[in-house]
């Protein structure tokens, strides 16, 4: 057995379409990327021995709301060796980040569930906090540049 990839999958405030979306890339491609990947950590494949150790590629979806999403980015992005942003809300943190732009009678109105809920006074995209690798924009994202990008991964890691 060659060499495979080892991939990480996370999501953070977000629709998870690009998840869904992946879900059936990989119904497409299963065969192929059996013998490539290894995933290390993905709630959407399996619910024991999720890790970070180790990971390769970690590949992010959502934007950043809460303090507890920045820390947990931070940490995967030292335990990864590249970070690729999926989707319009990691990178550019819309639809999300829509209350960003809020005027101030809406943002007192709303100001109650985000001080309830520990949230950011901002959204952020997930480049604001740390350094992305690869962009894969979209709502949900473009399969193309993902498979584009998943090609120049496994180049760059030597799998074959």
């Amino acid at each position: 057995m060659g060499k495979k990839l080892a991939v990480s999958w996370v999501t953070f405030a977000c629709c998870e379409d690009s998840s869904i979306l992946f879900v059936e890339l990989l119904n497409e491609h299963f065969f192929e990327w059996k013998e490539k990947l290894d995933f290390r950590y993905c709630r959407l494949l399996k619910n024991k021995g999720n890790s970070f150790d180790g990971s390769d590629v970690t590949f992010v979806e959502g934007a950043i709301a809460t303090k507890e999403d920045e820390e947990e980015l931070k940490m995967i992005r030292e335990k990864s060796k590249r970070l690729v942003a999926i989707g319009s809300c990691a990178c550019t943190g819309l639809p999300s980040a829509q209350r960003n732009t809020f005027d101030d009678s809406t943002r007192r109105e709303i100001m109650l569930i985000v001080e309830r809920f520990g949230h950011l006074e901002k959204v952020h995209p997930i480049k604001d906090i740390v350094k992305v690798d690869y962009q894969v924009p979209g709502c949900p994202m473009d399969e193309k540049i993902f498979l584009d990008t998943l090609s120049k991964l496994l180049a760059e890691f030597e799998v074959k």
